[in-house]
């Protein structure tokens, strides 16, 4: 059989392979994890947060607003710029998009070697001159594993799921970051009103302080009134310390989330003022609905699909693994030329390969089971932040008035101390009974507000899909590209997970 015979029964082979290639994909495909209980889901508090009339007026992406705070907005604007977990979940972003492109590559010839060598012979026989002689040798070997199988595809599809949900799981650390800096402005914010209500209240326990002990000083008093208005003037002004370690700890917390050491925050008002009111909770869907579209939720749900690629990869195993190779080389005058296909089996580790499939297995099981249980964990986190917006809201009325009764007890208290129709106690009773209600309204107004951002944070508002200019700062992807060949990955736009509402990894 000539030459080409030989290289036309070779292609013939390389050609029905390669038309074989791709037709068996083992390994389950991607099955979305079913929510049975969650069509007839709706928290029982959903009535009572918020009319349909208002639920057109806020954006989800940016709920905060809902406290028309200026200064809020700029806090969470700076964090998503400059903290630190966000940031390395943008590059966490970008690694798994190499690991994308490594994955992508094996469908290419996996060996493709260059070889060269020059040899120097000298050699001298006995009473002869010496000979040298030079020999060059050049080579390229190919070897391409073709995807018989679909082990190369489940490689790409898992992946590809982990690229979506390192995406979303940046998105999640919006959601918490959002969160996080609301309840720590508002809790600084609440620490200045506890602070200004607590000296408000010291001093007038000052005034009641001296007045008594110029009475005992003159024995028109006796010695317990003088020491129960000390006691009550000293308890109030030893709890103020604590308060300005909350209010420094609470700032120290803001400065790590906007990468800043610990110190002042210029953008922070050191004055106390009011907390916001918000009447009703505003949203755009039933929870239900909204449920969905929780990062936290749709990264579970992208780590079921690379998990359940991973049980194909597994099998894959199980099968020859067919190969084509090809070489070309080139040594002195010769010239040599090799092609053809090849396969290996591993035919006695069957046990190995067979318990690792069902290792993979029993990982995807646990991947739905976690996804099952961050729905539920969401589900549970909606109807405890909307009891506590109701309930928060509800307690504000009756609060605020038994803190006017308070304040009005005591003008009384005072006024029938100083005409002689009561006795000192009943003023301590009233001076400690405003203390106590006044400082209770404050912590209720900043439970409702807390509860209120909780409630938002457990829909998942607070994320925007961001470009990879915002996702990693121009000096950080500078210095990246200084150090090593990114091609476009540092540019190239981050794709849009169009069909995450229905929490499905988009799988190329």
């Amino acid at each position: 059989m000539s030459g080409t015979q030989n290289f036309l029964k070779y292609l013939a082979v390389l050609l029905a392979t390669w038309i074989l290639t791709g037709c068996f994909t083992v390994g389950p495909d991607y099955q979305k994890p079913e929510v049975n209980w969650l069509d007839k889901w709706e928290t029982d508090f959903y009535g009572q947060i918020g009319g349909p009339e208002e639920q057109a007026r806020v954006d989800l992406r940016f709920w905060w607003r809902l406290f028309d705070d200026p200064v809020l907005n700029q806090l969470i604007e700076l964090a998503r710029q400059e903290n630190p977990s966000l940031r390395i979940a943008g590059l966490r972003i970008l690694e798994s998009r190499a690991a994308l492109g490594i994955a992508s590559g094996l469908h290419y010839p996996q060996v493709q070697v260059a070889t060269g060598a020059i040899d120097y012979a000298n050699t001298k026989s006995s009473g002869e001159s010496a000979q040298s002689d030079v020999v060059y040798s050049t080579g390229l070997s190919v070897g391409w594993e073709l995807d018989f199988w679909g082990r190369f595809k489940r490689s790409i599809e898992s992946a590809d799921a982990a690229f979506f949900a390192s995406i979303a799981n940046q998105q999640d650390l919006q959601v918490l970051l959002s969160a996080q800096v609301a309840d720590l402005y508002y809790a600084y914010r609440t620490t200045l009103l506890r602070i200004d209500i607590a000296e408000k209240n010291a001093e007038i326990q000052k005034r009641s302080f001296e007045i008594t002990t110029k009475l005992y000083e003159s024995g028109e008093q006796s010695e317990l009134d003088l020491q129960q208005a000390k006691t009550l003037y000293m308890s109030t002004l030893s709890g103020i310390p604590d308060l300005e370690i909350t209010r420094t700890q609470l700032r120290n917390a803001l400065c790590a989330i906007l990468r800043r050491p610990p110190g002042g925050l210029p953008e922070l008002d050191d004055r106390a003022q009011d907390l916001p009111e918000v009447d009703s909770v505003i949203v755009q869907d039933v929870p239900a609905s909204l449920l969905m579209r929780r990062p936290d939720i749709r990264t579970a749900a992208a780590q079921v699909a690379a998990q359940s690629a991973q049980i194909g990869i597994a099998k894959a195993d199980l099968y020859p693994s067919i190969s084509l190779s090809g070489s070309v080389g080139y040594s002195g005058s010769t010239l040599s030329l090799g092609i053809g296909p090849s396969f290996t089996w591993n035919l006695f580790n069957y046990g190995r390969i067979k318990n690792n499939v069902r290792v993979q297995d029993a990982r995807l099981q646990q991947a739905i089971e976690n996804f099952q249980n961050v729905v539920l964990q969401a589900a549970r986190e909606i109807d405890d932040a909307a009891i506590s917006v109701v309930k928060t809201r509800e307690q504000r009325g009756p609060q605020s008035e038994s803190t006017r009764a308070a304040e009005r007890s005591l003008e009384l208290a005072n006024a029938r101390y100083r005409e002689g129709y009561a006795d000192f106690q009943r003023v301590i009773d009233a001076q400690r009974a405003v203390a106590t209600q006044s400082e209770r309204e404050i912590v209720n107004n900043s439970s409702h507000i807390s509860a209120v951002v909780d409630f938002y944070k457990a829909l998942g508002g607070g994320w925007l899909e961001m470009s990879i200019e915002q996702l990693i700062p121009a000096a950080t992807r500078d210095s990246m590209e200084s150090r090593t060949n990114w091609g476009d990955l540092l540019r190239d736009p981050i794709p849009v997970e169009t069909d995450s509402l229905n929490s499905t990894p988009k799988v190329k």
